[in-house]
């Protein structure tokens, strides 16, 4: 009789045993999982990061002033559909600049509306939409939060 106590005793603890293992390793394949689909957005956002768009007062030439857009591609691959969505007037339809292509390591620049310059103070970010090269649309805001725009 004991040893058949024994014998359930140790079925039931290999049991559980099995049980508890396949448990941990669900849990470890589980955790893998988010740890490389959080890796995967950081790379799909690598690019976008490095991209940037502001306002700046330039000279000109002819020593006159003018609002200019910069727009900044400090990674290593181009990005695409370049737009600067414009504020729109009350009543008014809003619009965008578009830019194109800003090629990897580049700064470019597009002249600004003429009426900012009446409220210009310093060089300031400005929202910028764009393709990264795997074709992936973003937004980068004013306060120069990101994020897919799809």
């Amino acid at each position: 009789m004991d040893s058949d106590w024994l014998s359930a005793f140790a079925d039931v603890f290999a049991a559980v045993g099995t049980v508890g293992a396949f448990l941990v390793g669900f849990l470890l394949l589980r955790r893998e999982h988010h740890r490389e689909a959080s890796r995967a957005e950081d790379e799909r956002r690598a690019q976008a990061e490095r991209i940037s768009a502001w306002v700046e007062l330039i000279r000109k030439i002819d020593g006159g002033r003018e609002l200019a857009f910069h727009i900044h591609n400090a990674s290593a691959m181009p990005i695409y559909e370049v737009e600067l969505p414009l504020p729109a007037r009350e009543g008014e339809e809003a619009g965008s600049e578009f830019v194109g292509l800003v090629p990897p390591g580049s700064t470019v620049q597009r002249p600004a509306p003429p009426d900012w310059l009446r409220t210009y103070v310093e060089p300031e970010p400005v929202q910028i939409e764009f393709l990264d090269s795997a074709g992936r649309r973003w937004s980068r805001d004013e306060q120069g939060s990101i994020s897919r725009a799809d």
